[in-house]
């Protein structure tokens, strides 16, 4: 990367020295990152818990040597019935699925959900001094909040003095947009153990062109600044803007959708030939089909009359061409709708095309994603030139890569001689299941100083 490393950083001499370890033991090990940060902190690994065969051949691969080959795969951590006593930390990234909106929010209806329970019952059986849990922010959501807080009584109730934060893996020197709580315990006999503080963010200010090498060395071309009546053709700044959109600022990204609007949203009337007015029938679809007037769906197909009434000179034959050219589809009760009606979806394959020089990607994950990056920079000093250079220059002239397993693997903060799965399918799920390392390096500092 051409940031500075961000677990490059001066640290007390005896978290480094190889004659004072402390140890820990890594559940949902996966292929590593808890385990990176805490050797790198100065830990000796007891042993680690992973079920996957794919995830533990590259953990084997990458730690496990002649040096340390009696190291045990504890397994199924179901399984497991016992952990080494005088464990000074307990770490892992337990199952996200049921917690995430990627996933169909079961909570502990959700097998993986009742992980939970083995990871109190082995921290109850073996008292480790600390423990340090990381697990997708929708565990912390007001949905979960029952269930969260449940976890948290449960963990105090066995002896710990519990924390927990919700941290960003951009604020801790990666380009990526990752949100994840960690839960931090300390046992109530350590001395300070509540005064444990969460890191503060670093400061970096990465750009995803850090993990690009085509782009090394690059001149960042300087951004346009504009009123936001401009950039939103509205007094109304919307509120769904993440914190990396600025707003006077061009988006760093367009997304391709037929259920969105906005500067950087590209539809699929805007690549097929259309005309006008079948542009402007698009739209009037687009902005009235959430109305509940026309239903109580969150997006419901409008009839010929509907839209009529919208657009008084529509003639019938106009919503048959755009039928034809696959852009709506009739219902079955001869209603309208979008062909691309799911809005992660995409169209043709492509969801997301991230600029350069945007401060972060998408949250990397596990099922994958149709994200692409483009491979020149384009500017323009307002939305409509910026989209049509979007489209001529970049879109329609495929100046856009897919994100590799190296990518994802600058990403998450593994280091560069990482050895990953050869099938870049796995090895991108093996990454999206992953910690991002400079999280947990910063987090586990303050811990390790407390307990050992």
């Amino acid at each position: 990367m051409n940031t500075l490393d961000p677990l490059q950083l001066e640290l007390p001499i005896h978290l480094v020295s190889a004659k004072s370890k402390f140890s820990f033991v890594d559940l949902f090990a996966g292929i590593g990152g808890f385990r990176i940060a805490l050797e790198r902190l100065g830990g000796q690994c007891l042993g680690y818990s992973e079920i996957d065969r794919d995830a533990v051949k590259i953990y084997q691969t990458n730690f496990i040597n002649y040096f340390n080959r009696d190291e045990p795969n504890l397994g199924d951590i179901v399984k497991i019935t016992e952990l080494p006593r005088n464990l000074d930390v307990l770490v892992g990234g337990v199952p996200c699925q049921p917690w995430s909106v990627a996933g169909k929010l079961k909570g502990f209806d959700d097998p993986r959900g009742k992980l939970w329970f083995d990871v109190l019952r082995l921290t109850q059986n073996s008292q480790p001094k600390s423990f340090i849990f990381e697990n997708v922010r929708g565990l912390a959501s007001p949905k979960n909040q029952n269930s969260f807080e449940f976890l948290l009584r449960k963990f105090e109730k066995i002896g710990y003095s519990v924390k927990w934060k919700i941290l960003n893996a951009y604020d801790f020197g990666l380009p990526q947009n990752r949100e994840r709580v960690f839960i931090v315990g300390i046992r109530n006999d350590i001395e300070h153990h509540q005064e444990y503080k969460f890191p503060k963010p670093l400061g970096l200010q990465p750009k995803l062109l850090d993990i690009l090498d085509e782009f090394k060395n690059s001149e960042i071309p300087e951004k346009a600044k504009l009123d936001p009546e401009i950039l939103f053709q509205s007094d109304r700044i919307p509120a769904s803007r993440t914190r990396f959109q600025k707003d006077d600022e061009l988006n760093d990204f367009f997304i391709f959708s037929d259920l969105r609007n906005g500067h950087t949203t590209i539809h699929s009337w805007d690549i097929i030939d259309t005309t006008e007015k079948e542009k402007l029938i698009c739209l009037t679809l687009l902005r009235n089909r959430r109305k509940k007037k026309y239903g109580h769906k969150d997006g419901n197909p409008l009839s010929f009359e509907n839209l009529k009434e919208l657009i008084p000179d529509l003639e019938r034959e106009e919503l048959d061409t755009l039928v034809q050219k696959k852009i709506f589809r009739q219902t079955e009760n001869h209603k309208y709708e979008f062909v691309n009606s799911k809005n992660m979806s995409g169209i043709d394959g492509v969801y997301r095309i991230v600029m350069p020089n945007s401060d972060v990607a998408p949250t990397l994950t596990a099922t994958g994603t149709k994200n692409f990056y483009a491979t020149r920079f384009i500017q323009a000093d307002n939305p409509e030139k910026y989209k049509a250079k979007f489209l001529n220059l970049v879109y329609k002239k495929g100046r856009y890569k897919s994100f590799t397993a190296k990518h994802f693997c600058r990403l998450q903060g593994f280091p560069d001689d990482f050895v990953f799965h050869p099938d870049s399918k796995k090895a991108g799920k093996q990454f999206g299941n992953a910690v991002p390392v400079p999280m947990v390096f910063h987090v586990a500092k303050d811990v390790i100083r407390r307990v050992w």
